[in-house]
């Protein structure tokens, strides 16, 4: 039987890879948007507008879970979405949340333990932190690397073990597909924890330049942060992760992509060569 899903945040970077995935393999899928593009399988979707919840959920059987960008306090849409998804019929849930956020814990912790008490199939992604947060148009770090030559973060030494959205993705394709619920919180990393230090390194090495990594204070980051338009809360929770970094929190490595999808996590090198075009100045 052919299962049908909605994906929220469906054209961002894990949630148009899992709806292409699904697709490919035969899935029915409806592409959360705020904008849907005509033609397309997207459909209007929009935390903040409950009237565009009941219509994407329709015909659902399984819902992909993507916070709304720069919300500090997502429960607040959130989990009113899920009772409405419950109540409609919808059983499978899957959530993407942070390797820096426990469950309980403010942000998508709240969302991630709402989810394991009312859902009956749940799966709570945790990720660590993006390599294609190096790649994506807008991002700080592509910005400072382009325009700068550095990465610039608060995280002194401490170490990532940076996953590809590739393999977040593959993982997210399973908790939604899998004939037995996964039931359970999924800690995803890349295989090697890296310093930012490194990621510069590696980076300089596929793209010719001198890429390096400036530490700043806690709240100079903040300050950056906002002044690039991302809302004071949202700042300060992020400013204060790379903080967590720099005290070892995220150094730790974790097999879940090769136990779940059989084979082994990219490696940043990889990723780096890939897209080592990615890296030159802006024109």
């Amino acid at each position: 039987m052919t299962m049908r899903f909605l994906i929220t945040g469906g054209t961002g970077t894990t949630g148009r890879r899992v709806a292409t995935a699904l697709g490919e393999d035969g899935m029915s899928v409806s592409v959360g948007s705020r904008t849907p593009a005509r033609g397309t399988r997207q459909v209007r979707f929009d935390w903040a507008d409950p009237t565009t919840h009941g219509p994407a959920l329709t015909d659902t059987d399984g819902v992909y879970l993507v916070p709304p960008i720069g919300d500090a306090e997502p429960a607040r849409l959130m989990v009113p979405f899920l009772e409405r998804a419950l109540d409609a019929g919808v059983r499978r849930f899957v959530l993407l949340s942070s390797s820096a956020i426990a469950e309980g814990a403010p942000g998508a912790g709240e969302v991630h333990s709402a989810l394991r008490q009312l859902a009956p199939e749940w799966t709570v992604l945790r990720p660590s932190w993006f390599m294609q947060n190096f790649v994506t148009p807008g991002h700080p770090h592509i910005q400072n690397i382009r325009a700068a030559d550095e990465i610039v973060t608060a995280t002194e030494q401490g170490r990532v073990a940076f996953v590809d959205a590739d393999d977040i993705a593959a993982v997210a394709v399973r908790a939604l597909t899998d004939e037995r619920p996964h039931n359970s919180a999924h800690l995803i990393t890349g295989p090697r924890a890296l310093s930012y230090a490194d990621i510069a390194e590696a980076v300089s090495k596929v793209s010719g330049r001198e890429i390096r990594h400036r530490h700043v204070p806690v709240a100079d980051l903040r300050e950056r942060l906002i002044a690039t338009g991302i809302p004071e809360a949202f700042a300060r929770m992020l400013a204060a992760m790379d903080d967590d970094i720099a005290h070892g929190c995220e150094d730790r490595v974790d097999p879940t992509v090769e136990r779940v999808t059989g084979r082994p996590a990219r490696g940043f090198a990889d990723f780096a060569a890939e897209h080592a075009a990615e890296w030159s100045p802006t024109p």
